[in-house]
């Protein structure tokens, strides 16, 4: 869990959720366009078709809306990964890594301004909690999913993850650089090298 807290306060009745829902789906646009600097609240405002100060009743400033949209897209790229383990035959923990390897590129070409925000280092390195940095928020999450699919224990687990996301994370920058969708060979040498150095440190 995060100790972070973007909302004032939570929307309690549906239609306040959805207000607060069109905001988060405003500021991705925006940022989308014009990039995180060129968003304002009065913008996100305007998109959503809400009153500013609508806005500031749930989020004190702009940080706290882009804090609670990347919340949500971390909740969404944990929910895919657990999906896909439950759905998919992972006979080895490489088969884990590649396919959270493959959510990850996916949001990265299809959900709104993830491309731009990543999981928050754009805006703070512990935008997701306030005690751990951004990375290690994540690989902190896919060392417990990988513990609890395949059994290894998770002290054994969460430095070489840890490396591993930092690792992933520089290569997958240089990818998206190179071409937007991802330059597919970068991407596959990035499974190359993510593998090649967990086979070293992790069980068979």
């Amino acid at each position: 869990m995060t100790s972070t807290t973007p909302l004032r306060r939570q929307p309690v009745q549906q239609r306040s959720a959805k207000r607060v829902e069109r905001m988060l789906e405003a500021c991705a646009s925006l940022i989308e366009e014009v990039g995180y600097d060129g968003v304002t609240t009065t913008l996100i405002a305007e998109r959503a078709g809400v009153a500013v100060g609508s806005l500031y009743q749930f989020f004190p400033d702009k940080r706290a809306v882009v804090q609670a949209l990347t919340l949500r897209n971390l909740e969404k790229f944990i929910q895919t990964v657990d999906g896909r383990f439950t759905s998919t035959t992972l006979e080895h923990w490489w088969d884990a890594v590649d396919s959270i390897f493959d959510v990850y590129v996916s949001m990265h070409r299809e959900v709104p301004a993830f491309s731009k925000l990543h999981f928050g280092d754009v805006v703070d390195m512990r935008l997701l909690d306030d005690r751990r940095d951004n990375n290690t928020v994540i690989s902190d999450r896919i060392a417990e999913m990988i513990s609890a699919k395949f059994d290894i224990p998770l002290a054994e687990l969460q430095l070489p993850i840890s490396i591993a996301v930092e690792a992933a994370d520089g290569v997958l920058n240089l990818a998206f650089r190179r071409d937007p969708a991802g330059d597919q060979r970068i991407l596959d040498e990035a499974k190359v090298l993510v593998r090649g150095y967990l086979s070293t440190r992790l069980p068979d």
